[in-house]
């Protein structure tokens, strides 16, 4: 369930090391956690531009955070699984060390979305940031810290509020074509509204100019 009766001008900005020890740690030991503000979602099913919509946070907020299960794998077993319908999601860099009291508590890794299949896809501005929990911060439970990863997704380079789904672009600039090509013949028409006007113009004045000539002879 999404969390009730956040307060005005209410902001989740957690630091790497709380988002970790405190709500992943939490999350991969089922317990509790205060506030429930991050859902679980498989992201691999999603698009990018469809996860805000998921998001317990204010739409307003410019990124988002959610806990997936780990346990995509490719058939050979060895990596991750990490495509979706219209693209898929490509690790950048190297993984960063997260710590807390001079000690690795889990890892960090940038993956960026490409549209499109590998390897002509299409880099986007859509970024991840996957962390992971150290195997030491387990207490000994074998294999746990593989059940969940906990995500933050943003767009770069957006303001906050002009987030516009993916899905929308190419009928949108349908749209705009086709009042483009309205606009053109709505041009056309007045064109040739008004060379009408000039032609009936000139007439009527000859047809005057004639009477006038007539009626002085």
């Amino acid at each position: 369930m999404a969390p009730v009766g956040l307060p005005p001008g209410f902001r989740f900005h957690p630091t790497d090391e709380e988002l970790v020890n405190y709500y992943l740690k939490r999350k991969v030991h089922g317990q509790s956690i205060e506030l429930d503000i991050i859902p679980e979602v498989d992201l691999y099913k999603c698009e990018p531009w469809e996860l805000a919509e998921k998001s317990f946070l204010p739409s307003r907020d410019p990124e988002w955070y959610f806990f997936g299960p780990r346990d995509r794998k490719y058939p050979n077993g060895c990596r991750t699984n990490r495509a979706t319908r219209a693209g898929y999601w490509k690790s950048t860099g190297k993984d960063r060390s997260i710590n807390y009291q001079k000690r690795s508590i889990g890892m960090k890794k940038t993956l960026v979305f490409y549209q499109g299949r590998a390897p002509q896809g299409i880099r986007s501005n859509w970024v991840m940031h996957e962390y992971r929990i150290e195997e030491s911060e387990c207490n000994n439970t074998m294999g746990v810290q593989d059940s969940y990863a906990l995500c933050r997704v943003f767009k770069k380079n957006v303001p906050a509020g002009e987030f516009e789904k993916q899905g929308e672009c190419s009928s949108s600039q349908a749209k705009g074509n086709q009042e483009q090509v309205t606009d053109f013949e709505e041009a056309g028409e007045s064109s040739a509204a008004n060379e009408n006007d000039k032609d009936n113009s000139w007439m009527q004045f000859i047809v005057e100019d004639l009477w006038c000539s007539n009626k002085t002879k």
